[in-house]
């Protein structure tokens, strides 16, 4: 229980965090997320709210990256699993573990889509002064992949253009 409570705290913490940055214009670029092994950059301009995933209702005849259809204050979003979409994309083996309390972040309403990634944790805010290098997207990349950040500690954290990602055949089509 204290765990739900501390995910909720952080979660009204970055959303208030998120909401500053963009009236502030404050020197925050990214919103850090991990989807299964996967770190990733939201850019701020792109990214929506952030949530915590309630009861997700099935869709039939999807792909398995496809969660379902969620409520979110009166709005219906489609709701894809980041990190099983990642690993489809990739060829990689799909996750086997999801996490106990997932996020979903929408997209930014200017990107006119009804979607919420499905997200494993929340790792804050990021401005440029986080990361100690970059380097562009490693070759045959999906065109969504933008920058490579390392950050202080080493880990390499993948920006992720929401607005490309959003216009992605792949990502578009959820029938199975």
């Amino acid at each position: 229980m204290a765990n739900r409570e501390a995910l909720r705290e952080l979660q009204a913490r970055l959303a208030t965090r998120l909401q500053a940055a963009k009236t502030e214009g404050m020197s925050v670029s990214w919103l850090a997320v991990i989807a299964g092994e996967h770190r990733l950059l939201f850019p701020l301009a792109q990214a929506g709210e952030i949530v915590p995933l309630t009861h997700a209702q099935p869709v039939p005849y999807t792909v398995g990256w496809f969660r379902g259809i969620v409520n979110i204050r009166g709005g219906l979003f489609g709701v894809v699993n980041l990190a099983g979409f990642l690993a489809g994309e990739l060829g990689l083996p799909a996750p086997v573990a999801p996490s106990p309390e997932p996020s979903v972040v929408t997209f930014n309403a200017a990107l006119d889509l009804n979607c919420a990634l499905q997200v494993d944790a929340l790792s804050g805010l990021r401005g440029a002064d986080a990361f100690s290098q970059s380097r562009g997207p490693a070759e045959g990349a999906p065109d969504y992949f933008g920058n490579v950040l390392v950050d202080a500690e080493g880990d390499d954290w993948q920006e992720i253009n929401l607005r490309v990602l959003s216009q992605s055949p792949q990502f578009l089509s959820i029938s199975a």
